[in-house]
């Protein structure tokens, strides 16, 4: 299975043989990795078990992840991106609502997609926009430029899925 990585200590994989797979329904399973090697920008994984094509597109869309008690140690001014879920954002004293999810690859900084009701946003987690990011209280707060909220956030997938039930 090839993977982007969206970790800073690909070298761990070495030390790391237990993993979790977490797929679009919410679904967990338990996988050993039994060889991992990079290829054009990404990281290939050979589970344990998982020794044919079919078997390992039962795996597409998945999310790799390792139990939080295993994680590396970070410096004080990083975080983890599971850690920024269920955040509140302000911007100033205003409330824009709760981080949902991390988006990657749309520029240089991660976008957080922050949801208040029905309106959803897409704000970058850049430092000049950062005020106070604390994680034990699950509060980021922003000085965000004039009118970046008044944007249209594009729909997330589950948005467009209720969207076409109605």
């Amino acid at each position: 299975m090839a993977a982007v990585l969206h970790t800073d200590f690909p070298e761990l994989f070495a030390e790391r043989r237990r993993v979790f797979a977490l797929d679009a329904a919410g679904q967990r399973r338990e996988l050993a990795i039994e060889d991992f090697w990079s290829h054009k920008g990404r990281i290939v994984l050979k589970f344990v078990g998982v020794d044919s094509i079919s078997e390992a597109e039962a795996l597409l869309g998945c999310e790799v992840q390792i139990p939080a008690a295993e994680r590396a140690k970070l410096r004080a001014d990083e975080v983890y991106v599971s850690d920024l879920k269920d955040c509140l954002v302000l911007d100033g004293e205003r409330e824009v609502g709760k981080v949902v999810d991390v988006v990657f690859g749309a520029g240089e900084a991660p976008l957080l997609m922050v949801r208040q009701g029905t309106k959803e946003y897409l704000i970058p987690l850049a430092d000049e926009y950062i005020k106070l990011l604390d994680i034990g209280e699950k509060r980021i707060a922003m000085a965000l430029p004039e009118g970046m909220l008044e944007l249209d956030a594009p729909l997330s997938n589950a948005e467009k899925q209720r969207q076409q039930e109605d």
